[in-house]
């Protein structure tokens, strides 16, 4: 485990996370990924909802999860996240992405560049994966639209060790029954090549 990973655990017994997507992508169903493998690894709180209502095909999307080492009762919009999952690169030309980040939190980026070249200098630490070129060589392309959710996964866990590896695949293997295959491979490649700068 890093040690910037450590010190999250270390300091916050709830950790926040706010995801940002376009519709169709699968924002909401990487939420509820995260949430059901925090609940298998003992986590006492989990909560994954959706910010903005039901997703509409290309529009930008949120959704917030909770977990924690206590029960939770809030299961309201994620204000100041701990860590920030952006599935689309584009969307951080919109203030309210970034909106929030604690300062030493992790923001993790579907992007081909390396984190230093998003030119983002808020105290952050980044990583990013190109989780788009995964998912499309893997064939995970619904209707045009190429889905990153279980791709960028492996960028969030491989930078935050919040979660197991094998956790994250379990869950998987029951939610893609049919196609459990190619998305826990977009998860294990994107984790693979994952970059990432930290602030300490």
């Amino acid at each position: 485990m890093n040690n910037v990973a450590k010190d999250m655990l270390t300091k916050i017994r709830q950790c926040e996370i706010r995801f940002h997507g376009r519709g169709g992508q699968g924002a909401m169903t990487a939420a509820k990924i995260v949430a059901q493998a925090a609940y298998l690894q003992g986590y006492q709180g989990v909560t994954a909802t959706p910010s903005f209502g039901a997703e509409r095909r290309g529009a930008p999307v949120s959704a917030s999860v909770r977990i924690s080492r206590e029960p939770v009762k809030i299961v309201s919009r994620v204000d100041e996240p701990d860590v920030v999952i952006v599935l689309d690169h584009t969307l951080l030309r919109r203030p309210e992405v970034i909106g929030g980040l604690k300062s030493s939190g992790w923001l993790v980026v579907n992007s081909w560049q390396h984190p230093r070249e998003l030119d983002i200098n808020n105290g952050f630490n980044i990583a990013t994966a190109d989780a788009t070129r995964v998912a499309q060589e893997l064939g995970l392309v619904v209707a045009g639209l190429t889905v990153v959710n279980t791709a960028i996964l492996g960028a969030f866990v491989r930078a935050t060790e919040l979660l197991e590896r094998k956790t994250v695949e379990t869950v998987m293997k029951r939610l893609f029954s049919d196609r459990a295959t190619e998305n826990i491979a977009a998860f294990t490649k994107t984790y693979e090549i994952t970059e990432v700068l930290t602030v300490n």
